[in-house]
């Protein structure tokens, strides 16, 4: 497995949130503003795109959102591989902190990666989110 960093967002993380978020979950506004000013990773198994995220700096500090693994490639730590290439590149940012918006059915995968609620569940395209936050070494 290769991860591989974009200035923009790629076909390959493109066609993987539309299969994740849209086709899978339902969600209608995967694609926004953000996208434009984001650092895209996107992770291949030899040239097949299996998971994406992306990563931006906003006025509060370091962000990554819209993490996302292809069906076929879930339960083999893919999308923890992929938290860590974020926060690496991160940390080689001088980033302290790195947050999230989580779908609260995932709050036990991220706190299993070191990430910590905060704040008030809200909602988004009417699906439970929770805010969290990992400080990073």
């Amino acid at each position: 497995m290769r991860v591989e960093y974009f200035h923009f967002l790629p076909k390959q993380a493109r066609q993987i949130r539309i299969s994740v978020f849209m086709d899978e979950q339902g969600f209608t506004e995967e694609f926004d503003a953000l996208d434009e000013i984001c650092t895209h990773l996107v992770m291949f198994d030899r040239d097949i795109p299996v998971a994406t995220c992306r990563i931006w700096l906003a006025e509060d500090g370091w962000h990554v959102g819209r993490l996302a693994v292809i069906k076929f490639y879930r339960g083999r730590g893919l999308g923890q591989d992929m938290l860590e290439h974020a926060e690496i590149h991160v940390r080689g940012l001088g980033g302290a902190s790195i947050s999230l918006h989580a779908q609260c059915r995932a709050e036990a995968f991220y706190r299993k990666c070191g990430y910590v609620p905060y704040g008030e569940i809200d909602y988004d395209e009417g699906v439970e989110h929770v805010h969290m936050r990992k400080f990073l070494n």
